[in-house]
Formats: structure tokens, C-alpha cells, sequence
């Protein structure tokens, strides 16, 4: 039951940190081990909206896709991921983005996930544990690069 937390301070506002976490569709550019990403579905209502997106992920020879449904909540500067379908148990993963007193954005960023089989947690647990430690950073690139900091 691998869990990873964060909080991180960047120069950037909520607002463009959420957007930044929110368009799903470039992580392949930049994120660690993302090597594919696409959303099925995107459904928006009550000022939310509701996506569900395929990530494959690889590390060397290993390659794994899995489902998940992404709440993106704006108004509350909240992203929500949960897992549907893949090589997991199960995978919670809650990103919120709160103003910093400096005008900068304070990034909290969780995940807890667990692999169905052994012998791929054994394999692939450790390479995503050091992704997952790489995500805020990669983001933090990302804005830098985008917002020009």
C-alpha cells in the first residue's frame, strides 16, 4: 500500500497551476514514465468536469495502461483521479492548489495506489515510487517553462 504526499510553494497562481495539472492531454511531453495518454470521455456539469482518460506508463521493457476518472473542480482548485481499470488494486491520487501569501501557489499532492500482482509491485513498485516523487517537480518545470518564470 505505497503512498506518496507533498506540498509544494511555486511562484505561479492556483489558477494556472490547476490548468497546468488539468490538461491531461500534454503529460506525455513532460511527465516521467507517461508515455501515452488519451481521454474517452469529458462530461461538464455544475461547473465541473468529469474525464476519463487511459495513461500508459514504461519504464525499460515494461509497458501498463490503466483507467482512471479525473474530477476536475475548479471552483474548489481540486483535481481528484480514481482508478477503473488497469494493473492495480487501486490508485487515489488528489492534487489542491491553495493560494500562497505571496501571491504564489501552495501544491498539495497525494496518491496512494497498491499493484494487483506481487511480482509487478516488486517490479514496477520502486520505479513508481521515484516518478511519483519526480511529479510535482515535473509540473513546477512545466509552469516555469509556460508561465516564464
Amino acid at each position: 500500500m505505497p503512498q506518496f504526499e507533498t506540498q509544494r510553494s511555486v511562484h505561479h497562481t492556483p489558477e494556472q497551476m490547476f490548468d497546468l495539472v488539468a490538461d491531461v492531454e500534454r503529460y506525455p511531453e513532460f511527465l516521467p514514465l507517461c508515455e501515452a495518454l488519451t481521454v474517452r470521455t469529458r462530461k461538464e456539469r455544475d461547473g465541473k468536469v468529469l474525464l476519463v482518460a487511459d495513461m500508459t506508463v514504461g519504464y525499460k521493457a515494461i509497458r501498463e495502461t490503466f483507467t482512471t476518472q479525473v474530477l476536475l473542480n475548479k471552483a474548489e482548485r481540486i483535481i481528484d483521479v480514481k482508478y477503473i481499470d488497469g494493473p492495480f488494486k487501486y490508485l487515489a491520487n488528489r492534487w489542491s492548489f491553495e493560494e500562497a501569501a505571496d501571491g504564489g501557489c501552495a501544491i498539495h499532492f497525494f496518491i496512494d495506489y497498491e499493484f494487483k500482482s506481487r511480482i509487478l509491485g516488486a517490479v514496477m513498485g520502486s520505479m513508481f515510487d521515484r516518478a511519483f516523487r519526480m511529479f510535482t517537480s515535473a509540473f513546477e518545470t512545466r509552469a516555469d517553462k509556460i508561465y516564464a518564470v
